[in-house]
């Protein structure tokens, strides 16, 4: 597989054949436990989800909200490593060789496993892509080019703030797709501006031939709709580890609701997704 044939690439190749776009579920690895973590990220395919982007837990998460951050720390209270997160991989691809997996995260916990290390580990995991958010491109050295060179896809964040000066510098060496922060702040801030996120998807793709998808703030089926009528892909966390949050008993501990009201939630942001495939096409 090379850096121009990843499972991600293939996707966006096929959708496009399609007329729509991906929906891109995140959860955090581990949360609210190793067991229910691995069952929800199998149930996940089935659901509608195309791609699964797979939170790193991490004790400072500067970019997430606070339903993420409870995530991140439920997940560390149970237990949860980064070599757990690539044992989940690897049991996962031993039922599923097709959809992406996407690492989303920060340096630190990477740094300390070990750059070489954790680029090996994780292509032989089947780790398809990382989004680590607080490396900017002038730090290309430390990871995204040690993982472009294993065939990792290195996806970067863009920003209503990233200006046309600044956006060529972003997309250098950046491959998979572009994820464009619809707001500005944290995860589950705020409701996108959906004209302005259309008109945000122009301005990069008049940048770039790589494909736009646009997360935080995308909440429900209508929302996730709207998104895909513009992007090539939906990117959806907090809903998600939100609804998984209101399942946890008083003891954070998983209930018999726990998979099944993700996966619900996950069907009708996939029905809106797909719904906003006839308004492309």
């Amino acid at each position: 597989m090379t850096q121009n044939s990843t499972r991600i690439t293939r996707l966006f190749a096929r959708l496009k054949q399609e007329g729509r776009a991906a929906l891109v579920t995140f959860v955090v690895s581990g949360d609210p436990d190793y067991e229910t973590s691995l069952a929800l990220m199998r149930a996940l395919p089935g659901a509608g989800a195309d791609i699964i982007e797979f939170g790193m837990p991490f004790t400072d998460p500067m970019a997430d909200g606070p339903v993420i951050q409870a995530a991140g720390l439920r997940a560390l209270k149970a237990g949860q490593t980064l070599h757990k997160t690539l044992a989940m991989v690897r049991a996962f691809r031993e039922g599923n060789a097709d959809t992406p997996i996407i690492l989303m995260g920060y340096f630190n916990p990477i740094y300390v496993y070990g750059v070489e290390l954790f680029v090996r580990d994780a292509k032989a995991a089947g780790v398809d892509g990382l989004v680590v958010v607080d490396l900017p491109p002038e730090e290309d050295d430390e990871l995204c080019l040690p993982a472009m060179a294993a065939g990792l896809n290195f996806i970067r964040l863009a920003t209503p703030t990233t200006d046309d000066k600044r956006l060529p510098k972003v997309l250098q060496n950046m491959s998979g797709f572009v994820y464009y922060v619809s707001i500005n702040g944290i995860t589950g801030a705020a409701t996108p501006d959906y004209s302005q996120v259309a008109s945000a998807v122009a301005r990069l793709k008049r940048h770039t031939d790589l494909p736009i998808c646009v997360g935080f703030g995308v909440r429900d089926a209508q929302s996730a709709g709207e998104i895909a009528s513009h992007a090539d892909g939906v990117v959806v966390g907090t809903a998600l580890v939100k609804a998984l949050q209101n399942s946890l008993d008083r003891d954070d501990r998983p209930t018999l609701r726990s998979i099944k009201d993700v996966t619900t939630l996950v069907q009708e942001l996939a029905q809106g997704v797909r719904a906003a495939a006839r308004v492309r096409a």
